[in-house]
């Protein structure tokens, strides 16, 4: 089993074009005593720092090997051509992937990548909407390519990871209520339906008696 290194913290990792900010401010409202770190990761390593343990949870893009792995697709980005104004896309409303055929296309974002589509004119980025967005450049634009085929995003986390905050994790990205009872335990306001033992074996007493007692009426 991997470990988290403490107890009271959880390290999620993050492709590129993926906002994390209303997840961590609910994070912090809910459990601020328990440290969320933010790694942001390539997505070339997005399957090899699970698997070191680099992180508990890794905001991923599919495919993904999913081997020894939990996976939770949340949602679908669409794509984009993204070039340098310079480049015949720019003049476009949107593009179809005919439109960039015989052209030189790449899909991996990277600095140097990014450099080489805005300075050259003849290099094409096709990427999520999010990333372009995210990365936007006065020296290049985006146009909407209408048959590619969407990118997913997941979060994915290992199998075998035993860090309890995981699955707190999930609940938040899922949208699951603050009256969950680990989060009211975090809070110190456990609700009381929580502590149902001996309530339990009252109401157990009660029913053994009934039928002893209807029997002596008759």
């Amino acid at each position: 089993m991997t470990t988290s290194p403490s107890g009271d913290r959880l390290r999620v990792g993050a492709v590129p074009g993926v906002t994390l900010t209303k997840w961590r401010r609910i994070w912090e409202e809910r459990f601020p005593r328990v440290t969320l770190d933010v790694l942001e990761v390539d997505e070339a390593d997005q399957r090899r720092i699970l698997a070191e343990d680099a992180v508990d949870m890794c905001f991923v893009r599919l495919p993904v090997d999913q081997e020894g792995l939990h996976a939770i697709p949340l949602y679908d980005e669409v794509m984009v051509a993204w070039a340098s104004k310079e480049h015949p896309v720019s003049v476009l409303d949107e593009v179809t992937l005919a439109d960039l055929a015989g052209e030189t296309v790449v899909d991996a974002v990277t600095a140097e990548s990014v450099d080489v589509a805005a300075h050259s004119g003849a290099t094409v980025l096709l990427v999520p909407m999010s990333i372009a967005r995210s990365h936007s450049r006065r020296d290049m634009a985006y146009r909407l390519v209408t048959d590619a085929p969407p990118s997913t995003v997941a979060l994915a986390w290992r199998t075998d990871s035993d860090n309890e905050w995981v699955d707190e994790f999930i609940g938040v990205v899922r949208g699951r209520t603050v009256n969950s009872s680990r989060t009211a335990r975090e809070r110190g306001d456990e609700p009381a339906a929580a502590k149902p033992a001996p309530a339990r074996k009252a109401a157990a007493k009660v029913s053994r008696a009934a039928p002893r007692r209807r029997a002596r009426r008759r």
